[in-house]
């Protein structure tokens, strides 16, 4: 795949996730290899008022490079200027949300609901690229529901605006996270004829195999892990050693989760301060000690500990009881 300044083979993206990839979040996911790497998503409204916390969130790092800033909007001239505002912090491409499922996002006519105006979300996009000079991308669904599957004919029109990438979850919006994602349909977007955007996959992939899969059978250029590296960034290290090199590593250790784990807390709380960082920490928790044996009782207290130090002690005490796991 190769635009702008990014030429990889099979790139591994982390998905853009509100409240998840965040800075400290970013910082382990690209020491774990992730190739590719977008911001939380970026309100274009909040963008052009001017709004600190939103401006805070296109801030990037040289080592995150390369990275997409996103923006989502539904109003055709706020897209456009603040694609124009993003393009001053210098990100390697902006990436347009037209996929976002959730109710606060889609009443207002933004994210995954551009689906049900296919009109609008074209001309954005080819009026967003044409006014900046970096790349711009798009990440989108399969549809509003499943009634209304229209993202083959939305790439066709998508891929003569100029933009140079297509992410593709492959679910619709009404699935919101649920269910399985439908890739059948990669099969029909990658025959069509002559196609001129690189087309990333998204949905379900959740190990190396599972990320194989998806290229050798539905024949896509990227992958997008996103819920599948909550408190699992290693993913992207296994992931590429198995689709570049055909190794399968194992999962980390208990103790070296823990490890991992820790580097992730003091992150945040270096980030954050202690209160926020540890709040934070609270959903990858989750999945950074899934299916421990006889866990539950440890894992309410890792939930509800509001200290650096306690859950500091608690991950020792993991490393201790489950470490041979």
């Amino acid at each position: 795949m190769k635009f702008g300044s990014i030429d990889i083979d099979r790139p591994v993206y982390l998905a853009p996730m509100e409240d998840v990839t965040d800075i400290p979040f970013r910082k382990l996911c690209k020491k774990f290899g992730a190739d590719i790497m977008i911001t939380e998503f970026v309100s274009s409204d909040a963008l052009i008022r001017n709004v600190q916390k939103t401006i805070d969130k296109m801030k990037i790092l040289d080592y995150e490079r390369p990275i997409g800033v996103q923006i989502y909007g539904h109003d055709h001239d706020t897209m456009v200027e603040a694609a124009k505002i993003v393009e001053t912090v210098k990100p390697d491409f902006i990436d347009l949300n037209f996929g976002c499922p959730v109710k606060k996002i889609v009443k207002r006519g933004a994210g995954s609901a551009m689906l049900k105006t296919p009109d609008l979300l074209v001309k954005i996009a080819k009026d967003v690229a044409k006014a900046v000079k970096i790349p711009v991308t798009v990440k989108t669904r399969i549809g509003w529901s499943e009634n209304s599957i229209n993202i083959v004919d939305v790439v066709k029109r998508l891929q003569d605006t100029g933009i140079k990438v297509i992410t593709i979850h492959a679910r619709t919006r009404e699935q919101m996270y649920s269910g399985k994602a439908d890739w059948s349909i990669f099969e029909k977007i990658t025959a069509i004829p002559n196609l001129k955007t690189y087309i990333v996959g998204n949905g379900d992939i959740t190990s190396p195999e599972s990320a194989l899969e998806k290229f050798e059978k539905y024949k896509i250029d990227g992958i997008m892990i996103g819920r599948g590296a909550i408190g699992a960034p290693w993913i992207f290290r296994n992931v590429a050693k198995y689709i570049r090199e055909g190794i399968l590593l194992q999962e980390p250790s208990v103790k070296e989760k823990v490890a991992i784990a820790k580097e992730h807390l003091n992150e945040n709380v270096k980030f954050y301060g202690e209160r926020v960082g540890v709040l934070l920490m609270r959903r990858h928790y989750v999945n950074y000690f899934k299916g421990l044996p006889n866990f539950r009782e440890t894992k309410i207290k890792l939930l509800t500990s509001p200290s650096l130090e306690e859950n500091i002690n608690l991950l020792d005490f993991i490393a201790e009881k489950w470490g041979n796991n």
